[in-house]
């Protein structure tokens, strides 16, 4: 990165968010402080195999953690805080700053990690606080989205406001406390120096539902269905939530929970008041069996056709306490995150087998709206802050790139906008903007609880062996004597069926022994290492030349020559 002026520029960049829906990590730097924008985490697509999370490379804040300041969140969405617990592991952050319900969900968070919650400081804001730092005041815009209590975060400085809006949408009618656009339209009027705005809803033309029509929609559907409703939706959408349970209130159902990631949220949104039933409304999992289906709701996680989740148990009969019936309604209160759709739809395919109603978002039901704006609302965003800097945010290229023509029709200058790429760094001054090269970054892989133990390489292998499979040697070597004195056994794994393929296994057994027997006769010292390189180099082209597949080969040596240093290099 080239060296940010100290009092004349400001350093603005990501390690994580752009390019991507996900591990969204954004940062200010300023007169030698680094104020940090969420931590989150991605959920892999179908190439990253066994990988559970995966988040931004923390290598530069380590190298720098020095001149960091704090951590502030936007909202409690896992893209903006499931990355936390990761951070606090390998940099010091001196206070994480969050607000209403995002506090009690990073809490939850990291009561899995009593050494790091002991040890960390979370700072609550309200939307009229302000947090004052060397030439630089933090403060907060109430904004709507899909999770109470979501916040643009706002940098005031000598040389201009830096404005990050996090997620948001424009709703007129929402459940719950409404945006303060007169706080935007203010900062519009004083002069905004640069804006950061979610891009994930840039593809989308006019304005996103209100979530009141959402409810409504809601509470039509669950009187005219007479029978059990299962209703799958994502758990952090504590507003949706609450119109379900409304919505069972009104048509006289008890709602039970299934789900941990349930659980969690209707205990943390009852804890702040988000969500509140009359007494007796949500009952114990194991009570369903004492009510008629006609009084039930069923309230899962799995919207996202997750295989451990409740509706994906449910749906191949083996939850535990849920069995379909075929007068069950199921209602999908949520739509597809990109590269979820497979999942989902073979879930809804389940359900419809197993005899089910399934009801899903569509022009005519109106079961589910986004939390963030479309091309409408970022355009009223970009007119009532009246930006001089733009640079798009929280989405892929596509995304960026149309919110960017956006931009331009609301009248921000083309020269102006930036659309970056993760570590790519804007040093904006009063007066220009320019390159200022890159920072460290990259991403890293969570597998089980290790942290990033998991390189591009395993992940090649992994794919390699989903793809064409293992084919495996089990060969007894005398190198003493340079010989090969039995034929290699063969383990084969998701390439080719031994028992009606033994002509061509004996072929690359042949193959393989001769192969081995010159290479020894060539060598006056043994070198496995470089035997077992040479054997699966020339033993995959054979492969792949009789088979067209590229299986892992993986040859196991099994030396029975006397350990002799002199002779063997190992």
């Amino acid at each position: 990165m080239d060296k940010i002026k100290s009092r004349s520029e400001i350093g603005i960049f990501a390690l994580g968010g752009l390019g991507e829906v996900g591990k969204n990590m954004y940062c200010i730097d300023y007169l030698e402080q680094l104020f940090i924008i969420d931590a989150g985490i991605l959920f892999p697509d179908e190439h990253l195999l066994g990988v559970d999370y995966v988040i931004p490379d923390f290598t530069f804040l380590k190298a720098n953690e020095h001149r960091i300041v704090g951590l502030f969140i936007t909202h409690g969405h896992e893209d903006h805080i499931g990355g936390i617990p990761f951070l606090l592991k390998q940099v010091r952050i001196p206070k994480i700053y969050a607000a209403g319900v995002t506090v009690d969900l990073i809490e939850n968070k990291l009561e899995e990690y009593p050494e790091l919650l002991s040890s960390t400081t979370i700072i609550e804001f309200k939307s009229h606080y302000i947090f004052s730092f060397k030439d630089v005041d933090v403060s907060f815009i109430r904004l709507n989205h899909s999770i109470p209590d979501s916040f643009a975060i706002c940098f005031k400085t000598p040389l201009g406001t830096i404005m990050h809006t996090g997620d948001f949408k424009i709703d007129l009618t929402p459940v719950g406390p409404g945006a303060e656009y007169e706080k935007l339209s203010k900062l519009g009027e004083e002069g905004c120096l640069c804006l950061l705005a979610d891009s994930t809803n840039a593809l989308r033309e006019g304005f996103t539902d209100s979530e009141r029509k959402i409810g409504t929609s809601i509470k039509d559907l669950f009187s005219k269905v007479k029978e059990r409703i299962i209703v799958a939706t994502f758990a952090s959408n504590m507003f949706r939530v609450q119109q379900i349970i409304e919505a069972c209130v009104e048509s006289k159902r008890h709602v039970a929970i299934f789900g941990r990631s349930m659980e969690k949220t209707i205990e943390v949104g009852q804890q702040v008041g988000y969500i509140k039933a009359p007494k007796d409304t949500i009952i114990q999992p194991e009570e369903i069996g004492n009510y008629k289906p006609s009084e039930l709701c069923l309230l899962c996680t799995g919207s996202q056709g997750e295989p451990l989740a409740a509706l994906s148990r449910v749906a191949s009969g083996t939850h535990r306490l849920i069995k379909l019936i075929p007068s069950d309604t199921i209602i999908f209160s949520s739509s597809p995150i990109p590269g979820n759709q497979e999942g989902v739809n073979k879930t809804i395919n389940l359900l419809f087998k197993n005899g089910a109603e399934v009801i899903t978002h569509s022009p005519i039901t109106d079961t589910h709206t986004t939390g963030h704006a479309s091309q409408g609302e970022l355009k009223l965003m970009l007119t009532l802050v009246k930006p001089k800097y733009f640079i798009p945010i929280h989405g892929e290229y596509r995304m960026q790139r149309v919110h960017a023509d956006l931009a331009v029709e609301t009248g921000v200058l083309k020269d102006n906008i930036f659309i970056l790429e993760n570590g790519d760094v804007v040093a904006i001054s009063e007066t220009k903007a320019r390159y200022a090269g890159q920072v460290e970054h990259g991403e890293v892989y969570i597998d089980g609880t290790g942290i990033g133990d998991i390189s591009t390489s395993i992940i090649r292998e992994r794919k390699q062996l989903s793809d064409d499979g293992m084919f495996s040697l089990i060969i007894t070597i005398d190198t003493k004597n340079k010989t090969i004195p039995i034929d290699p056994q063969v383990v084969s794994r998701g390439f080719i069926y031994m028992k009606d393929s033994e002509e061509l296994t004996k072929e690359f057994v042949d193959f393989s022994k001769e192969f081995l027997e010159q290479e020894l006769h060539k060598v006056k010292l043994v070198n496995l290492q470089m035997l077992k390189h040479s054997l699966s180099e020339e033993l995959g082209k054979r492969i792949k030349e009789k088979t067209d597949r590229a299986p892992m080969i993986i040859p196991i040596f099994m030396d029975i020559a006397p350990k002799d240093p002199s002779l063997i290099i190992k």
